[in-house]
C-alpha cells in the first residue's frame, strides 16, 4: 500500500506525538531538593555556602541541582524553613547574622534580606504558621529571640529571652539546640552548663549539667517560661526535636549516648517518658522524625552511624530499634552532624558528614523504618567543605506525608 507525501507526514507526525506523550508519561514529574551548608574552604573566615541537590523520587539518589550560593556569612551552622517551602534561612556563626532566602520551584535559592546579632547564632527554626523565625545565639547567658516574618520577610525582634539556670546564673551556658512544637504554641531550647561539664577543663559548679527551656508563645512573640522551666536532659544534650502530634519531645545526650523522651503536659510541662532513656550510637549529635510520627532517627559522630527507634504511638517511648546502630545499612560517611527525613514521601534520610565532606542517602521502609543505603552513596560535597547542615523540601505534584494529632 502506499501514501501520498501528506500521509506519510501525517503518519509520521502522528507517531511522533504518541512517542513524545509516552516519553512525557514516562519521565518523573516529582523533583524535591536537599540543601546542604557548609563552609568554603577549611580557613576560619571562609565564606558559607550552600550546595543544592535534587531528589530522585524513585531511589532518593542525589544529583546536583543547581547553582551553589553564598550562605551570606561565614560558618553556617543551622538552617531553616518556612512549612510551605518557598523561604530558607541560614544561620552564620561566624559573622553573627541570619540569611533568608526565596526558593524558586526549581529550586533556585535567592538572598532577600539579612539581619545581623549581638551574638554568633547557634540554632534557628521557624514555626508552621510561618509568623515568627526563632533564634538562639550567644553563650554564657545564650539568649532566645522571636522575629516576626511577613510574607519570609525578617522583621523587627523582640526583646530576647536570657537563658539561665536556677540558683547558678552566674555558670557559663552553651546552647545547642532549638525546636518549635508543630501547633506553634511553645519552643524548646537545648543547653549544656560547661561550668559543671567541661571535659578537659575544670568544673566549678555542682549544677546538674544538662538541660531544656520550655517557653509557651503567646502574641507579638511574648515568650513565657513553662513552670518549673529549665528541666533536666542529661549530660550534653545536643538536638531537640517534636513529634507531629505535639505530645512528645525527644534529646540527645551527646556525653551519654542516650536518647531522652519527654510527655508534653498541660503548659508544656516537660515529664521523663517511662523506661528511659534509651541507648543510641556514640555521640549522638542529630535527631529527625518520619512526617507520619512513627520512627526517630538518631545520627551518631564518633560511630558515623544511624540509629533507628520506631515510636509507640500510644506512649511516645521509642520501643524497638529497627536497625541496628553501626549495621552495613546504618553507616554513615564520617561524622554525620545533622539528619533530615524528606517530607514529602517519608521514604529517604540523608546526613550531612561533617569531616567526609558529603552527604548519605538511605531508603526508608515505611512498614518497619528500616533503612537501606540508596544508590552512590555518599554524595561528595563539591563546592564546600565540612557541611554543618541539611533541610530538604518537596516539589513537584505529590501530597505531603502527614498525621492528625
Amino acid at each position: 500500500m502506499k501514501f501520498s507525501k501528506l500521509s506519510q507526514l501525517f503518519l509520521v507526525s502522528a507517531i511522533g506525538l504518541l512517542v513524545a506523550t509516552l516519553l512525557t508519561a514516562c519521565q518523573i514529574v516529582t523533583i524535591d531538593y536537599v540543601f546542604v551548608a557548609g563552609s568554603e574552604g577549611s580557613g576560619t573566615g571562609s565564606t558559607g555556602q550552600i550546595e543544592t541537590y535534587a531528589v530522585d523520587s524513585e531511589s532518593g539518589a542525589l544529583r546536583a541541582g543547581g547553582a551553589t550560593v553564598a550562605s551570606g556569612g561565614v560558618n553556617p551552622v543551622s538552617m531553616a524553613l518556612t512549612s510551605d517551602y518557598e523561604n530558607l534561612y541560614a544561620a552564620n556563626a561566624g559573622s553573627n547574622s541570619v540569611t533568608h532566602f526565596a526558593i524558586a520551584l526549581n529550586g533556585a535559592l535567592t538572598v532577600k534580606d539579612t539581619v545581623t546579632l549581638t551574638a554568633a547564632p547557634v540554632a534557628i527554626a521557624v514555626n508552621a504558621a510561618n509568623t515568627y523565625l526563632y533564634v538562639i545565639s550567644g553563650s554564657g547567658t545564650p539568649t532566645l529571640t522571636a522575629y516576626p516574618l511577613s510574607s519570609g520577610t525578617i522583621g523587627t525582634a523582640g526583646a530576647p529571652q536570657p537563658l539561665s539556670i536556677p540558683g547558678y546564673t552566674g555558670d557559663n551556658l552553651i546552647a545547642t539546640g532549638l525546636n518549635v512544637l508543630g501547633n506553634n504554641d511553645a519552643v524548646f531550647v537545648t543547653a549544656y552548663d560547661q561550668t559543671a561539664y567541661n571535659p578537659g577543663g575544670s568544673v566549678t559548679s555542682t549544677a546538674n549539667p544538662g538541660w531544656v527551656f520550655s517557653f509557651a508563645t503567646g502574641s507579638g512573640g511574648a515568650l513565657t517560661p513553662a513552670a518549673n522551666s529549665p528541666f533536666k536532659a542529661g549530660v550534653k544534650p545536643t538536638a531537640v526535636i517534636s513529634d507531629p502530634t505535639f505530645r512528645f519531645v525527644y534529646i540527645t545526650d551527646f556525653a551519654s549516648n542516650q536518647l531522652i523522651g519527654y510527655a508534653v503536659q498541660s503548659g508544656y510541662v516537660l515529664n521523663f517518658l517511662q523506661n528511659g532513656p534509651y541507648r543510641t550510637g556514640n555521640e549522638p549529635s542529630s535527631l529527625a522524625i518520619d512526617p507520619r510520627g512513627k520512627y526517630i532517627y538518631v545520627a551518631n559522630a564518633l560511630d558515623s552511624s544511624i540509629t533507628s527507634y520506631s515510636i509507640d504511638l500510644s506512649t511516645g517511648t521509642p520501643t524497638t530499634a529497627v536497625n541496628t546502630s553501626g549495621s552495613t545499612t546504618n553507616s554513615t560517611d564520617t561524622q554525620p552532624v545533622s539528619i533530615v527525613v524528606d517530607p514529602a514521601l517519608g521514604r529517604y534520610v540523608y546526613t550531612a558528614n561533617h569531616l567526609g565532606d558529603s552527604v548519605s542517602g538511605f531508603r526508608l521502609n515505611p512498614n518497619n523504618g528500616t533503612l537501606t543505603t540508596t544508590q552512590a552513596t555518599p554524595y561528595p560535597t563539591t563546592s564546600l567543605v565540612k557541611p554543618t547542615a541539611l533541610v530538604s523540601i518537596p516539589r513537584g505534584n505529590h501530597a505531603v506525608q502527614s498525621i492528625t494529632p
